[in-house]
């Protein structure tokens, strides 16, 4: 089989409390990439959605989606991992074209969190752990990354205020960014005032400013094999690389707590795929739920060697601007994180970036681009790199 592209991308504005039906929602998202991609529903031969089903009132949304869609009789997925569904849902994509099962696909991610209340939302989080061993004891996300970020600052010396300059780098561009939910500017010193939001006590040592907020969107990416990317598509952007891994539930589990195994053992996977290193990487986008996740992720793709991460982002290699820009699109800090939208909204803001169509957030001439996706506290990784 010939090469994998995508050939068009489509994405809601994140909102806080979107008005419609999850329905509706996923429409929004999957009318845009078949507008960027234009074509037909008809010319889609199987369709795959992603979302965390513990948020959905709906069960089993896969049929609902793809009825509403008007993508019946093809056949429709269902793939859920956590907060990386929808990157998942890429592999599946690849693996259905590139197997000639299927021609084009759809990959359409979805979360509308505002359908439960904030504290139904933590709990339902909570029980991304071992409900059994873990869970019933209040663990919930912030504390999880917070203890990683307790155990990266004891061991590299890194401080609070780095913590900080990652937000203050997400927010500069999400003030540019229409999708995102999160559109005002965060400065070093809001995080030293006791009075300010973004001081706020979450999980010691994060604090407000530290936190992705959760929202309501949806994410659509539309996969072809070489030949009908060639009939349909003016500028294909090509699946170089893919790489994906797990492990155990358990913190008591894991021997790492100053990054995430799978995050590098997914992008071993992607770049020896793609038959790349780091060096060549033009821009990245990574899932910074929290802004210690960012960090961890610079060195687990190689961006920095381990307690190095923080140079980067004191240095601002890390802006449109740097060596290695990450996530200049305001990143899961500024845009919200709709669990089963985040990883197609990553790989929409590659792709653009790569055919140069990324507006005021559009990176110097990109040739190689990567995404960046965690489920749960890192009990799942995705790594994709796209090429032009």
């Amino acid at each position: 089989m010939g090469k994998i592209a995508i050939i068009g991308v489509g994405q809601t504005a994140f909102v806080r409390n979107y008005p419609g039906s999850v329905r509706e929602l996923a429409f929004d998202g999957f009318k845009e990439a078949l507008q960027d991609a234009k074509i037909k529903t008809t010319d889609i031969d199987a369709s795959i959605v992603c979302s965390a089903p513990e948020y959905d009132k709906q069960r089993s949304p896969a049929g609902v989606l793809a009825e509403y869609l008007g993508l019946n009789p093809q056949p429709t997925f269902y793939v859920e991992s956590l907060c990386s569904s929808s990157s998942m849902g890429l592999k599946l994509a690849y693996s259905l074209v590139k197997s000639g099962l299927h021609d084009v696909v759809a990959v359409v991610g979805f979360q509308k969190m505002s359908e439960i209340s904030s504290a139904e939302s933590q709990e339902r989080m909570g029980r991304g752990a071992d409900i059994q061993w873990e869970s019933p004891f209040g663990t919930m996300m912030p504390a999880y990354y917070a203890m990683y970020a307790r155990a990266y600052m004891a061991k590299y010396g890194a401080t609070s205020e780095d913590l900080a300059l990652v937000r203050v780098k997400a927010a500069s561009y999400g003030q540019i960014n229409e999708k995102a939910v999160y559109r005002k500017a965060v400065t070093l010193d809001m995080f030293s005032k006791p009075d300010d939001p973004m001081s706020g006590p979450v999980a010691s040592p994060l604090r407000v400013g530290d936190c992705c907020a959760n929202a309501d969107g949806s994410s659509c990416v539309i996969v072809a094999s070489e030949e009908k990317a060639k009939d349909f598509c003016r500028k294909p952007v090509w699946i170089m690389g893919l790489g994906s891994a797990t492990t155990a539930v358990n913190m008591a589990g894991r021997d790492l707590f100053t990054g995430l195994s799978v995050a590098q053992a997914s992008a071993e996977q992607a770049y020896k795929m793609a038959g790349i290193t780091p060096k060549d990487i033009d821009v990245a986008e990574v899932h910074d739920c929290f802004t210690i996740a960012e960090l961890m992720a610079y060195e687990a793709l190689g961006f920095a060697r381990p307690g190095e991460g923080r140079d980067l982002i004191r240095g601002k290699e890390t802006y449109k601007e740097g060596s290695i820009p990450v996530n200049v699109d305001g990143g899961l800090l500024s845009k919200g994180h709709p669990i089963g939208a985040t990883g197609g909204s990553q790989i929409r803001t590659i792709v653009l970036q790569l055919r140069g169509e990324a507006g005021e957030m559009q990176v110097k001439d990109p040739e190689i681009g990567l995404v960046h996706n965690i489920g749960g506290v890192g009990l799942y990784g995705n790594v994709t790199i796209l090429g032009r």
